[in-house]
């Protein structure tokens, strides 16, 4: 039995994020994770300068050393496509100059980006990385929680555990309580293809919401090598509803579709086509009690208009280990201080998980996106006002205002 004041469960963004800013303050911990590194993970694999900015709080030099990898592309903003084929492009910085300026964002493929968290994270003597750990029970006990791997061979005791083992986290649904509720809840898939033509020269990432998967939406994120992630995601209540097969309608789309038909006629399909869940942030969760945290997609704190969930991981997990500081200089695990982590979550991200949460159910009222689309395409003044609305919280305020669309429809 290997005793441990910290114990991180999940060695993702969200975990890797936690255990380093715990090295960062001289905090030692553990960190298990099932798989070996290089490991997939099913994602959109977008970074977002949100995630840019987590990188910096670690250290930093960070941002500047992911932009030296070969494996990633920088992505200057955004392509929204209305139903009615309107594009709103939302530039994740203003007058930008690839050729001088910082890129605000990244794409990279998550086993890449994964790994170069994991490889800052083998050279921090204050963490201990163990790999190739599936944790087969977990039990509560009177100083925090035993783990013990499905071999047997290996337990551990903590005072402590981070939960950030992901969207299907046993520990999360049956200690924590968190249930799997379809209105909350994105079903995605994605997949690789090589030689996607009219990518953007500037690497934005392309949303479809297409009029006839609609409350669904389509996209395509270029990558290096003219690689191109390609999904598509729903709501899982919509899936069921309607009984959407969605492997089949995203290769539907992309075989029929006017515009996709031509830019997939000279693309393949490299491995797989592969499914994956996403619990949304649209709902405030109990994330913690006593002496535990759940972080990242455990936590269920995935964007609900865009799907964003590696920067909401990275944050959840910078606050757990300023929690867990708390708790080890107070002696305190209770999950009544605890509460200081959820507060702190939740003070950072919940104001834009509602927001996101208002700007999915307008995907109910094509007609209104098509208008806002449209509009904006042809008025740059616009264009820049909603451009800004994705990164200015009070600004996004106004797209929960009828006056704002009715100034847009009449005007």
């Amino acid at each position: 039995m290997q005793q441990h004041d910290i114990c991180i469960l999940g060695a993702g963004p969200g975990g890797a994020t936690a255990a380093l800013h715990l090295a960062n303050k001289g905090i030692r911990s553990v960190l298990l994770d099932k798989a070996v590194f290089p490991r997939d993970k099913v994602c959109g694999d977008a970074l977002s300068g949100k995630v840019v900015n987590e990188l910096k709080r670690i250290d930093p030099s960070m941002p500047a050393m992911l932009g030296e990898q070969q494996t990633q592309l920088p992505s200057w903003g955004i392509h929204f496509i209305s139903p009615a084929g309107h594009k709103l492009s939302v530039p994740f910085k203003h007058n930008y100059d690839p050729a001088q300026d910082i890129p605000s964002g990244y794409i990279s493929k998550r086993i890449d980006f994964d790994n170069f968290l994991i490889e800052q994270v083998r050279q921090r003597p204050e963490i201990t990385l163990l790999e190739g750990m599936d944790m087969a029970k977990i039990e509560r006990t009177d100083q925090g929680f035993s783990l013990t791997d499905k071999s047997g061979g290996h337990q551990f005791s903590t005072r402590l555990l981070i939960a950030a083992n992901g969207a299907h986290s046993s520990f999360a649904r049956q200690t924590a309580g968190i249930k799997q509720e379809s209105d909350h809840y994105c079903a995605g898939l994605r997949a690789y293809y090589k030689n996607v033509s009219g990518l953007d020269k500037d690497n934005f990432i392309e949303l479809h919401f297409l009029k006839d998967f609609l409350p669904g939406y389509f996209w395509i994120f270029p990558l290096p090598g003219g690689y191109a992630n390609v999904g598509v995601g729903m709501l899982s209540e919509t899936v069921s509803q309607k009984k959407v097969n969605l492997k089949k309608e995203m290769l539907r789309m992309i075989e029929s579709h006017p515009e996709f038909k031509q830019r997939f006629a000279g693309a393949e399909l490299m491995g797989y086509i592969k499914g994956y869940g996403l619990p949304l942030g649209s709902k405030k969760r109990v994330i913690s009690g006593d002496n535990y945290m759940l972080v990242g997609d455990a936590a269920s704190l995935i964007d609900p208009f865009t799907g964003e969930g590696i920067s909401n991981a990275m944050i959840s997990g910078r606050w757990a280990a300023a929690q867990a500081e708390l708790c080890l200089q107070e002696k305190n695990f209770s999950s009544g201080f605890m509460q200081g982590y959820d507060k702190a979550v939740y003070n950072r991200l919940w104001k834009e998980l509602k927001l996101s949460r208002r700007m999915q159910r307008l995907l109910d009222y094509p007609w209104l996106f098509n208008q806002v689309a449209s509009k904006a395409s042809k008025n740059q003044a616009l264009a820049e006002t909603i451009s800004c609305m994705f990164t200015d919280l009070d600004l996004r305020e106004r797209l929960k205002q009828p006056s704002f669309y009715l100034k847009l429809i009449f005007n």
